[in-house]
């Protein structure tokens, strides 16, 4: 078994809809305005993303959780997106296929917001 880190990935209604119709294994291509996908790399930025954006724009907010293989994500450095603890992955949106083929085990939803 590969060695994973957790990821967290803050997601309105739409978007978890689609993550549903793939089995909760994988993320569903980007929008075309949409040239990065970004999960975070702690639980409490995805849930005031959630919380404080999903929720105004979108009615509801969901954190999810899952694991990706350590190695794979050693290609993507680490990007500070404000203050200490706003860290986040920029994924590529052509790149999203072969991050979703590292994904170990299923997405879970572990956050709920209306």
């Amino acid at each position: 078994m590969p060695t994973t880190t957790t990821l967290w990935r803050p997601a309105g209604p739409e978007e978890l809809r689609l993550v549903a119709e793939l089995g909760y294994r994988a993320w569903p291509p980007r929008l075309t305005e949409q040239p990065i996908f970004y999960p975070v790399l702690n639980e409490d930025y995805a849930i005031r993303i959630a919380r404080d954006w999903n929720v105004r724009h979108d009615g509801a907010g969901f954190v999810t959780r899952f694991e990706v293989e350590s190695e794979f994500l050693r290609r993507y450095p680490v990007q500070q997106a404000g203050g200490r603890t706003i860290l986040e992955l920029w994924v590529p949106a052509e790149e999203l296929d072969e991050f979703n083929a590292h994904i170990v085990g299923q997405i879970e939803v572990v956050h709920e917001f209306h």
